[in-house]
Formats: structure tokens, C-alpha cells, sequence
């Protein structure tokens, strides 16, 4: 009988770092810096995967309520009574007051409930303090990503955007040129250092919106317990690399500075290669430019263990980088997507029924694919239905009736006179005295 285990991504990171380490990839040591553990953590856990394999590195309270966890109740009333007389205090001075009103409760966990409800604001009281951070200690720790806008073929030129991939432990530089810092390029950058160096374990980028999102979780989000995520988010969950959104530009400084680099080198680079347009710049990027900047500025990291990982073996990266989204099956197998009508064929074994939902992934070459559990299915695209043109007539404002006014000839004005004739008429037409009746 087969059985299934849930683990999380950090369990099913921690079981990829535990299987390398049981191949003698990896000591304890370097595991435990690639997990960001203490070596004594890390090798309690190397120990329980040893003993009881994939289950050993699951953790044991899932599924039970903490401890320490205050009752529910507990805590509504604790807001309500916030709410009703020290809404304008601080969680601190607050956390006081509702202990003499009793119900006792941690400031630092009050002010964890007031920021879940909206009710506080974290605030920085004084200017935030920088210091210098050294370099990540192994290749594909950690990958700065960041777009630089700029006139990249001359100052009359129109403005492009070349994403910036930069490691953080060597300084190796991958980039891309587009229109605009989109999701299809955050993707092919992406893409395009996955191919060449495999998967890094983390990406530090900002909080635009095509890595990060502010918007609230939708109802079926909140039913699965999951955040938000974009597109390139999702992305990045599949493959198991971690998004980290940077505070400011200064904590990005790597990327920022190598921007630099290439607005002043690159834009000499294409001008003394003739360059003009963004296909020859992207393939004379990738060609040419990289390898030579690479070569020149790029350090060696303390650590010689390369934290890439490859990708998952029969993994196709078109279905990772994509966009998806989730649509209805109509009752005559349809399925709508951007004003297109899409007819679902029984031409396999697969075919959802009426009322389900399929996933529709466009790729990041333009084509559309429709998945049901995650199997393909066939379809056809149809014409939409051409409404008929209703053409509505102006409706004009009625005009305005005048008052008829008879002439001075007019049979109405001349009654009496014509009434009076026709009496006479009539008294002409009989005869004169009542006619004698006949008699035997």
C-alpha cells in the first residue's frame, strides 16, 4: 500500500540538502550554511532522516495546536476592548492597559494582532542605519535581479530596459534586453541563467510588481492558505527558489552599481558593434558582452560548493514559465479566455465535465495550452457569436402644436346663418298644410 506524505518546501529543501549530504555531496557543515541551520540543528535532522527516511524530516506538531497559543475568544475580546477605548494608544502602552482591565496579553503579540486586523502600522521612528554586508560565501546563494532603463543605442534613441542578473558571492553578471521590465522578461532572464548555471536558491529583487504583489488573497487563496503570488512568483515556487524583496536600492547595491557598468561600457559596446536594434543587441549581449565582463570583474567565492541546483529531470520549463490561469467549462465545453472561445475536443482520455475547472497556460511564445489535472487537453477555437447591430433611431423632440385659428370664410364663424338656410330649405320641401286624409 502506498502512502503519501505533505511536506512543506523547506522539508522538501531540507530532503534534497539530507539526500546529497547521504551521497557524501555535502557535509554536515555545508548543509547546515545552505539550510542556514546551526550545524548541531542540521545534524539532528540528518540523524532522524537517517532513522526514519522522508518522514523523519517532517515536522511533528503538524496538524496540532500550539502550546502556547491564546484561546480565540480570548483574543476577540481583547481587540474589541481595544478598539472601544485605546484605539490611539501603542501596542505597548495598550498591552498595559488591557493587563489592568484583564486580559493579560504580550505587547509584542498585540502588536501582532493589530497589524493582521489593520488597526497598526509598523513605524520607523528615525532614519534607517546601513552597513556594509559582506559577500554570500558559495555561487547561486543568492542573485540580485534589477532593471535599468535607459537609451541603450544613443541619446536620440528611443529607451529599453535590460534586466540585470548579478550573484552576490562572484559578481557573474546575465542580462536581457526588452521593451519594458515585464513578467515575459523576468522570465527569459530567468530562464536564460537556469541554462547556463541551474537553479540559485534565492533571488533578491524590489517590490514592483511583476516579482512581489500587495493585494489581498482571494476567498479560494484564503481557503488554501496560501499568499498571493504573481506570475513569476509562481514561477519561482515551482522551482523552488526563494523571493526576497529588497527595502531600498542600497540593499541591492551589487546590481545597482553593475547597472552602472553597463550604461557606460555596454552603450560604447553597441555603438562600436553597429548595433541598432534589440535582437542583434540580445544575441551580441549573450555572445560577446557577457563573457568578456564576466571574465574581467567576477571573483572567486570563499566556498568552492556551487549552491545550484539542477532542474527536476523531465522538468519543461515552458510549463514553469508561463502565465496561468484557472477558467469554467460551459455546458457545451467551452472555455473563455480574453475574448476567445475555446472548444474542448474528446480526442483523448482526458476530458473535464461541465462545471470543472481547467488551468490555461500561455507560454511565453504566444501559444495557448489548456491542462486538466495536469494533462493536456485538445481544443479548437471557434468564432465568436456576431451579435446582431441594433441601429436605434434618434428619438426626436415632438414639435410644437399651434393653434388652429379658423378663417374669416370659415363654415363655423357662419352657423347661425347657415342653420337659418337650411330650415328654409326644408320648409320649402313640404307641402303646404298637412295632406287630407282619405276617407271611404
Amino acid at each position: 500500500m502506498e502512502e503519501f506524505l505533505t511536506m512543506s518546501s523547506k522539508e522538501r529543501e531540507r530532503l534534497v540538502v539530507m539526500a546529497r549530504v547521504e551521497e557524501q555531496e555535502l557535509t554536515i557543515q555545508e548543509a547546515a550554511e545552505l539550510l542556514a541551520l546551526s550545524y548541531r540543528q542540521t545534524w539532528n535532522i540528518y540523524q532522524r532522516y537517517d532513522e526514519d527516511g522522508d518522514a523523519g524530516l517532517v515536522h511533528r506538531r503538524r496538524g496540532r495546536p500550539s502550546n502556547n497559543a491564546i484561546a480565540l475568544k480570548q483574543r476577540r475580546k481583547a481587540l474589541q476592548r481595544y478598539r472601544e477605548r485605546y484605539s490611539d494608544c501603542g501596542p505597548t502602552f495598550a498591552a498595559e492597559k488591557l493587563a489592568a482591565d484583564g486580559y493579560a496579553v504580550d505587547h509584542e503579540t498585540l502588536r501582532r494582532w493589530l497589524m493582521a486586523e489593520g488597526l497598526w502600522q509598523k513605524r520607523r521612528a528615525r532614519q534607517a542605519h546601513r552597513k556594509w554586508r559582506e559577500r554570500r560565501a558559495h555561487f547561486g546563494e543568492l542573485v540580485q535581479m534589477d532593471g535599468s532603463p535607459h537609451r541603450w543605442f544613443g541619446p536620440d534613441e528611443r529607451e529599453l530596459c535590460l534586466l540585470d542578473m548579478v550573484d552576490d558571492a562572484t559578481g557573474i553578471t546575465f542580462a536581457l534586453l526588452d521593451e519594458a521590465e515585464t513578467i515575459d522578461l523576468a522570465m527569459r532572464t530567468l530562464w536564460g541563467w537556469i541554462e547556463r548555471y541551474g537553479l540559485p536558491r534565492a533571488l533578491y529583487v524590489d517590490h514592483k510588481n511583476v516579482y512581489v504583489t500587495g493585494r489581498e488573497p482571494t476567498p479560494a487563496e484564503q481557503l488554501a492558505g496560501e499568499r498571493p503570488v504573481t506570475h513569476f512568483g509562481k514561477a519561482c515556487q515551482k522551482l523552488g527558489i526563494q523571493i526576497i524583496a529588497a527595502s531600498s536600492p542600497q540593499a541591492k547595491g551589487r546590481v545597482e552599481r553593475k547597472n552602472g557598468v553597463h550604461q557606460d561600457r555596454l552603450v560604447k559596446e553597441l555603438r562600436l558593434a553597429e548595433i541598432g536594434d534589440k535582437q542583434r543587441a540580445n544575441d551580441f549581449v549573450r555572445d560577446s558582452y557577457l563573457a568578456d565582463l564576466n571574465k574581467r570583474f567576477a571573483v572567486q567565492a570563499r566556498s568552492s560548493v556551487d549552491f545550484h541546483r539542477p532542474a527536476p529531470a523531465g522538468l519543461d520549463l515552458r510549463m514553469v514559465f508561463c502565465l496561468e490561469e484557472d477558467r469554467q467549462v460551459h455546458n457545451d465545453w467551452t472555455v473563455r479566455y480574453q475574448n476567445r472561445i475555446l472548444q474542448l475536443l474528446r480526442t483523448g482520455a482526458v476530458l473535464p465535465r461541465c462545471g470543472e475547472k481547467v488551468t490555461l497556460s500561455q507560454w511565453l511564445d504566444g501559444s495557448l495550452h489548456v491542462f486538466y489535472k495536469s494533462k493536456e487537453v485538445a481544443y479548437e477555437e471557434v468564432a465568436a457569436p456576431v451579435r446582431p447591430v441594433v441601429i436605434v433611431k434618434p428619438v426626436l423632440p415632438p414639435r410644437p402644436k399651434n393653434k388652429y385659428i379658423p378663417p374669416a370664410d370659415h363654415p363655423w364663424r357662419n352657423y347661425d346663418r347657415v342653420q337659418a338656410r337650411k330650415a328654409a330649405q326644408q320648409a320649402r320641401a313640404r307641402p303646404n298644410g298637412p295632406r287630407a286624409r282619405k276617407t271611404r
